[in-house]
């Protein structure tokens, strides 16, 4: 952590708010759709349930409560919000920021800067990057950010992405570090790919799947070769509470951190111990809710925070196809034991409506 600049003006997350959808489908469901055995989807990806929008739901209403949540339990003034950033890969216009939505509903204007950010899955980690090194550099003059990643994530009908679908929102308010202090050293990397992009009017992602996974690995072993330099990988790894990735479906962030504990020599019984320890818990609510883009890191993250102790650490990996990464240092504040935001998960995976593979293909009937 450096000292300096965080002694000047601390920042981090000091509130988190979450919103899932009220609708979800079990992946067995899909499965017998699409004539698929279950363990497919179950084993081979690692899924069990995404997150579907109702006919009347998009991606403003998932990011706007998100916020109402994250900024009810803040306890501070709104006239602090000096910035609003939106990370997002579903934006509703071509001009017009998705932010504009979100302020708009929850009447925040004035002295605000408000924009939208994209960078595929990446978008919401630039957000809290922005809004933390803008805190840090004094800029802020005190005032506070409220960062939002949302997606709504859906494939064409058949398509080997169609059982990581899902949806999601997480708000985050950047202030005082109340849950988690962020570090202002990061550990990114990008190259120029074609692995996941979605052209202009098309209203279904393209997809090079093996490209992608390549991708994905490639950006996690030059991140965290970056963060641990010439320390002990073990030592490092073993220092670290949790270890949160971004989650296109769980099996693919194994496959990832495969690559990384090889390239650290560490041999597979270690490698899984690591990864049963540190990364297989923090995606409990990713595997409920499927993929959410660029709130699917952000899911995670709030996962592994909930109940550590103050000064807990936790490494964060963010990868947008294009492709950019970044790895992310955090360390837990005084109120990430109580994980009060946990309370908004629980109330959205209970109130949800599991709806069978009948209902899901009349919704998708609806939509076209």
């Amino acid at each position: 952590m450096s000292a300096t600049a965080t002694a000047v003006n601390p920042t981090g997350i000091a509130s988190i708010g979450l919103h899932f959808p009220a609708l979800s489908l079990p992946v067995e469901e899909l499965a017998e759709l699409r004539g698929q055995d279950p363990d497919k989807y179950r084993v081979g990806l690692g899924c069990e349930e995404m997150s579907i929008c109702p006919p009347d739901v998009s991606v403003v209403e998932l990011a706007t409560e998100a916020a109402r949540r994250a900024l009810s339990r803040w306890g501070g003034s709104k006239e602090r919000i000096g910035m609003i950033a939106v990370g997002t890969e579903t934006a509703v216009d071509m001009s017009r920021p998705l932010s504009a939505w979100v302020a708009d509903r929850l009447g925040l204007s004035g002295a605000i800067r408000s924009y939208e950010v994209k960078h595929a899955c990446y978008g919401g980690t630039l957000a809290v990057r922005q809004a933390a090194e803008w805190r840090l550099s004094g800029a802020a003059r005190d005032q506070a950010a409220l960062v939002v990643a949302a997606d709504v994530a859906m494939y064409e009908e058949g398509d080997p992405g169609e059982p990581t679908q899902g949806a999601g929102g997480v708000a985050m308010v950047i202030d005082e570090p109340r849950i988690a202090r962020i570090d202002p050293v990061s550990y990114p990397w990008s190259e120029p790919q074609f692995d996941f992009w979605r052209p202009v009017g098309e209203n279904y992602p393209r997809v090079d799947g093996p490209l992608s996974l390549d991708c994905y690995k490639r950006a996690a072993e030059n991140c965290f070769k970056a963060m641990i330099g010439q320390r002990d990988p073990e030592v490092v790894l073993r220092e670290l509470a949790a270890i949160c990735f971004h989650v296109p479906f769980p099996k693919m962030v194994r496959k990832a951190f495969y690559r990384v504990g090889e390239f650290l020599d560490l041999n597979a019984e270690r490698i899984d111990g690591f990864f049963q320890e540190k990364i297989y818990p923090t995606m409990m609510w990713n595997r409920l809710c499927g993929n959410a883009y660029t709130a699917s890191l952000w899911i995670s993250v709030a996962r592994a925070l909930k109940g550590l102790a103050a000064g807990e650490r936790v490494a964060a990996f963010s990868y947008g196809s294009g492709f950019g990464a970044e790895l992310m240092m955090l360390e837990a504040g005084p109120d990430a034991a109580a994980g009060a935001w946990e309370q908004d998960v629980e109330t959205d995976f209970r109130d949800r409506e599991r709806i069978d593979a009948r209902g899901y293909s009349e919704l998708r009937e609806s939509r076209s």
